[in-house]
């Protein structure tokens, strides 16, 4: 009973001292209590979510993560907040999660569905001219089998049956890396310009854009690989069979540098 009495008051003492962690606790907790079963919750988890997608008759727990994004992202709605969340019913597929929505309603919030394997863990939220709502762009990512792909997106809100509120990728840029995989990436001989991986993405220079860190082959690149002007790989018997036309670019030959994306034109430019 003492240790147990100690541990809560260490607990009150530290929620004193960082009023900003009673606060989260509280918000998770009422977050989950708009979907979660009774006295199923701990923590940031429900360990039994009711009504989760194609869970045929499972136990699905759900983990609320810190990252979460609000914004009006429908313009006929309220605002919209975005929750990243961990659960074990999704596979490697879905990224082991997605993104819980719930709308602001006056001082409260309301479920507005599960969607699963959206990502809004790194997120930009900007204004597109001439629309009237806020705009959702993230950076998304995924391996598989060594090849990692990784893509900026803006994520489109529609209203659904039910009063639910689903979620879809419209992606400006999307990039391939593939040296997990075959120890190299590949480009074709008869590309200008060919991207690898995207990071670090934040508000661009100018309204209505956004920018990212980027790992790419230019003109120059691809001409130096397909001129055979790199080593090849150690192990280079584990790399892909290269078809006519297509060279490689060894990892830590890639250039980088940040791209400008501009989200109306879905232009995307390098800086």
């Amino acid at each position: 009973m003492t240790k147990v009495f100690s541990v809560l008051l260490s607990l009150l003492l530290l929620c004193h001292a960082f009023p900003g962690i009673a606060e989260a606790a509280a918000t998770n907790r009422a977050l989950l209590s708009l979907f979660c079963a009774s006295g199923a919750i701990a923590g940031t988890t429900c360990k039994r979510a009711r009504s989760y997608p194609d869970s045929e008759g499972r136990r699905c727990d759900v983990t609320l993560k810190p990252e979460r994004q609000q914004g009006r992202f429908l313009a006929s709605s309220n605002p919209l907040l975005v929750v990243s969340y961990g659960s074990g019913c999704e596979p490697h597929a879905t990224d082991f999660g997605g993104a819980v929505v719930f709308e602001q309603v006056g001082g409260a919030y309301k479920f507005r569905g599960f969607q699963p394997g959206m990502q809004v863990n790194e997120c930009v939220i900007s204004t597109v001219r001439d629309e009237a709502q806020d705009v959702l762009v993230c950076l998304t990512g995924h391996m598989g089998q060594g090849v990692v792909e990784t893509g900026v997106a803006r994520v489109g809100f529609a209203s659904a049956s039910g009063g639910s509120i689903e979620m879809s990728y419209d992606f400006l840029l999307q990039t391939e890396d593939t040296t997990g995989a075959y120890l190299t990436n590949i480009v074709s001989c008869s590309e200008q310009l060919k991207y690898f991986g995207l990071s670090k993405l934040a508000a661009g220079p100018t309204p209505g854009s956004v920018v990212a860190a980027v790992s790419y082959a230019d003109r120059e690149t691809i001409s130096t690989a397909c001129a055979k002007g790199f080593p090849k790989p150690k192990d280079a018997e584990d790399m892909r069979e290269l078809a006519p036309g297509e060279a490689f670019v060894p990892d830590g030959y890639a250039k980088s540098g940040s791209v400008i994306i501009e989200i109306a034109s879905r232009s995307a430019k390098l800086r």
